[in-house]
């Protein structure tokens, strides 16, 4: 992808793990500056459904739901139709659900977003989880080959693993979670990066979260986290 410099904000995406749509709206709208993109995950979804994505949406926001789809593959397609149809630009689908799976998924996100006349999102399929502090030989290879074949666009892994993953599918858009400052707390992170060392590994994208989010000062330490990055 391009350089940093002048791209910064396009390639970072502010994860939104909050239980209040309020909440999070105000805290995507004052750091807009800094993101292009906020992330739906888990939790927010939970709490507040498909109508957090189109207040995003309408904020200006590009979405990313990470609701990492792991189950049979009937079930997942028919949930990727669902998301599909929302307008979001990324959504996660566990490489664990195999081939068969991805491939429903993916097909779901397009006849999903195809109905609704949306621009079909970039699926990224998530790897290991950046919690484990460990990955078992030959399952990063395995996960991405399956993703490949059913023609997935993208991953979600480590920092550490995106090396080992290109060598396997070089031309995946890769998204890299787990990013702390130097030093700072690494929370329930098993392998966590800094972002200078996440781009310098390769990353196309970064998910930013408590790095800044549970900052004293929010708007300081993402001001700080970009202005390392071009510094």
């Amino acid at each position: 992808m391009a350089s940093i410099e002048g791209s910064a904000r396009e390639r970072l995406i502010l994860a939104l793990d909050l239980d209040d749509a309020v909440a999070a709206l105000r805290l995507a709208t004052s750091l807009g500056e800094y993101f292009a993109t906020a992330k739906v995950g888990l939790e927010l979804f939970s709490a507040a459904g498909p109508s957090v994505v189109f207040s995003l949406r309408e904020a200006g926001f590009r979405v990313f739901i990470d609701l990492k789809l792991h189950d049979i593959p009937t079930t997942v397609g028919r949930a990727a139709h669902v998301l599909g149809s929302l307008g979001p630009t990324f959504v996660t689908l566990h490489a664990a659900g195999g081939v068969e799976m991805l491939r429903l998924g993916m097909q779901g996100l397009m006849e999903g977003s195809r109905k609704a006349d949306e621009e079909m999102p970039i699926a990224l399929a998530v790897s290991v989880l950046t919690s484990e502090s460990r990955v078992e030989s030959g399952l990063l290879e395995t996960r991405i080959s399956h993703a490949f074949a059913a023609g997935v666009q993208g991953y979600v892994a480590s920092a550490h693993d995106l090396a080992t993953i290109r060598a396997v599918a070089p031309s995946m858009v890769s998204v890299v979670p787990g990013i702390r400052q130097s030093g700072a707390p690494t929370h329930d992170q098993g392998r966590p990066a800094t972002a200078q060392e996440a781009f310098a590994a390769g990353a196309d994208y970064l998910v930013i979260g408590r790095t800044v989010t549970a900052a004293a000062d929010p708007k300081a330490a993402a001001e700080s986290l970009v202005s390392g990055l071009l510094g």
